[in-house]
């Protein structure tokens, strides 16, 4: 039935109603009124690495001038600290360990069908909703899994590989569109879905309908191989001279054989950011920018680089040649990919919408990933699902100035099978972070994470300590208490919500 057809009756009382063409044409105006949604997801980019937010080399020109077009945000988290959790708290709006997201899929694991997702929800209320690059949240490639794809969390069209294009960036062979692997696709990771995204906008059959577009792309993800014109902007001694006082996670890239490989990452960054510069050229032209709301981010903290150096004629291992040309940087926070210190979960966040964000506006408060579902929520005039702990909160006064309320504490979890700290917990400038109890070492990484008890503290003054240097467990033990009991009663119902996933048997 079409939407007017549809808007032509209610149901009361088992009966159906005409409703009058003026209550119609009301109806049919406040639906297209409402925001179109993009999320554009990069993957392992820093904190530092924007020019935006102070790299002193890599160039980014149209992030830069987007940032200065709406809020660009300080204090900008991811959801998780890697890759399938960051993507599920930010679908579901909920601590990825709540939905059974403890690490990367696999093992049974996977975003569950019961979950309610933020394309779903716009979906049912009347947005066209569509997904293009990693999906990494279930076994998409394949079917017999019988786990749910992007179509069954709300998506009504997606072009997607399962996880990072590990056969490299240049002519992925892995995407598969609606169900149907499409094989070798011809051009660069970022570039194809950004393609895909801008044919997808300009083909809807309903051009009036609003819609929600989450792009996640490969880049700056290992492996990493920008077209040459990319990568040939930074070499050179004084691109050398200014990389030696970057900070990239406490590794001293400065001696390491893999030094002149930084080009291949600063490359790719800014290949991302002329993508990013291609689909605000369409948004433009398709004369959509006042109402778009699109939000740029990172789904975590950069690569740990890596600092182990083969000996002669020895072959490098294969996580070595993935990560040896990482070269992203948190800035001056503390920690990096998978760490639940702040250059971990610490990204970059732009929002840019003409229509209710002030221009140039700079902000400092605390936004999480799982942050965007009741924020989309609430401009769409959709209800927040109020049967499930929603643990995020909507930042539309933000928008106005204002710091949002947060009735639960944002929080970052491990992924499981990395050693710890476990968990990071915020409340206002303050930061606590917890440690399990130790793991048995034949004891399955299931049932340590349902039965972990938290029993070692930091605690950290972000306001004056961003760098966590300074633990205050005991000079301010009246905040720590209060922290120390407020973690562990959330760590409580997080661990007991949790799925449990049998054949998930990694130890």
């Amino acid at each position: 039935m079409k939407r007017r057809d549809f808007l032509r009756t209610i149901i009361a009382s088992g009966t159906l109603i005409p409703i009058s063409e003026v209550f119609i044409q009301e109806a049919c105006r406040k639906i297209e009124s409402r925001p179109n949604f993009i999320v554009f997801l990069a993957d392992d980019l820093g904190y530092g690495d924007l020019g935006c937010y102070g790299h002193p080399i890599i160039k980014t020109p149209n992030l830069d001038k987007f940032a200065k077009e709406g809020v660009i945000l300080t204090d900008c988290h991811s959801g998780g600290t890697v890759c399938s959790p960051s993507r599920a708290s930010l679908l579901t709006g909920r601590n990825p360990f709540r939905v059974g997201i403890y690490y990367l899929i696999g093992g049974g694991a996977h975003l569950p069908r019961k979950e309610v997702t933020i394309a779903s929800l716009l979906k049912e209320a009347g947005y066209d909703t569509c997904f293009v690059g990693k999906w990494h949240l279930s076994q998409i490639d394949e079917p017999d899994s019988h786990q749910p794809t992007p179509s069954d969390h709300g998506f009504d069209y997606w072009l997607a590989t399962k996880q990072n294009a590990f056969e490299g960036p240049e002519n992925p062979l892995t995407f598969i569109r609606n169900g149907k692997k499409v094989g070798e696709i011809r051009g660069w990771y970022c570039d194809l879905i950004v393609e895909e995204a801008i044919n997808w906008i300009k083909n809807r059959p309903n051009s009036k309908k609003p819609f929600f577009l989450l792009i996640c792309s490969h880049e700056p993800h290992a492996p990493l191989d920008p077209p040459h014109y990319y990568s040939d902007m930074y070499y050179g001694p004084e691109i050398d001279r200014m990389a030696k006082n970057i900070r990239y996670g406490g590794v001293d890239r400065d001696r390491s054989k893999f030094f002149g490989f930084k080009k291949y990452y600063y490359g790719t960054v800014t290949q991302l950011d002329n993508a990013f510069g291609r689909l605000l050229k369409a948004i433009d032209d398709f004369k959509m920018r006042e109402n778009t709301l699109i939000f740029f981010t990172s789904d975590n903290g950069p690569e740990v680089p890596p600092s182990y150096i083969p000996q002669p004629g020895e072959e490098i291992p294969t996580w070595v040649k993935r990560t040896q040309r990482c070269f992203g940087t948190p800035g001056v926070l503390r920690g990096m990919k998978r760490s639940v210190y702040e250059g971990g979960h610490r990204v970059p966040g732009i929002i840019r919408w003409p229509r209710g964000i002030k221009p140039g506006t700079v902000s400092d408060a605390l936004v999480n990933g799982t942050d965007i579902l009741p924020t989309f929520c609430e401009l769409a005039g959709v209800p927040v699902p109020d049967d499930r702990v929603i643990d995020g909160t909507s930042i539309v006064s933000i928008f106005e100035g204002r710091e949002p309320q947060r009735p639960i504490p944002a929080t970052w979890m491990f992924p499981a099978g990395y050693p710890g700290p476990h968990m990071a917990m915020r409340e206002d400038s303050y930061v606590i972070i917890g440690w399990f109890n130790t793991k048995e070492r034949d004891q399955l990484w299931m049932d340590y994470i349902k039965s972990a008890r938290l029993e070692k503290f930091e605690l950290y003054n972000l306001r004056k300590d961003i760098e966590q240097k300074f633990d205050l467990t005991s000079k301010e033990p009246e905040v720590l208490v209060k922290l120390e009991s407020k973690m562990k009663k959330l760590w409580a119902e997080i661990q007991s919500e949790g799925p449990i996933w049998e054949k998930w048997t990694r130890k």
